[in-house]
């Protein structure tokens, strides 16, 4: 896999987000990538919503299996979600189960008028069928299931990606 830049992908999913937003459009990322990046878009898009941010970890069809649910942190939906349109943000789009987890927590905040998907890189291998509305990479051919592509920030805020073996 030849290295990303994920502050040019980055800019490419501001671009492709900016004619499909409004000032009211909510912004809910998954914790933790998923929320630096809502973070950076809500600035960049100018959106007036206040941004909301969810931990699945509770949420999970694996719960029981998960190593990370020691870390798990609290939601933060700081809106009224009836009637409203709510992109959901995560960094790195793989099985779709985090953001199946991620729809069923939005929804007992309440009924959202519509839900959209944006992500940084789809690295492909869905085992279920959800699909970005947004997306800055998509990976020409799935990544073992030993790797793991990782959004890291510095104090900045400066994205960077990294692949590691797990």
């Amino acid at each position: 896999m030849k290295d990303l830049d994920a502050e040019a992908l980055f800019l490419n999913l501001v671009e492709q987000m900016r004619g499909h937003v409004g000032p009211d459009t909510a912004l809910v990322g998954i914790h933790t990538g998923g929320v630096w990046l809502a973070e950076r878009l809500h600035k960049a898009l100018a959106l007036t919503q206040p941004l909301g941010s969810i931990d699945v970890s509770y949420y999970r069809d694996d719960f029981g299996t998960r190593a990370k649910l020691g870390k798990a942190r609290r939601s933060d939906i700081p809106f009224n979600v009836d009637g409203a349109h709510v992109i959901i943000i995560d960094d790195v789009l793989y099985t779709g189960r985090t953001t199946r987890a991620a729809l069923n927590e939005l929804f007992d905040y309440g009924r959202p008028a519509k839900v959209e998907l944006a992500v940084l890189v789809d690295r492909g291998s869905r085992e279920l069928p959800i699909a970005p509305q947004y997306c800055a990479h998509s990976l020409p051919a799935p990544m073992p299931a030993s790797q793991i592509l990782e959004l890291e920030t510095d104090d900045n805020g400066q994205l960077t990606l990294r692949l590691i073996d797990a």
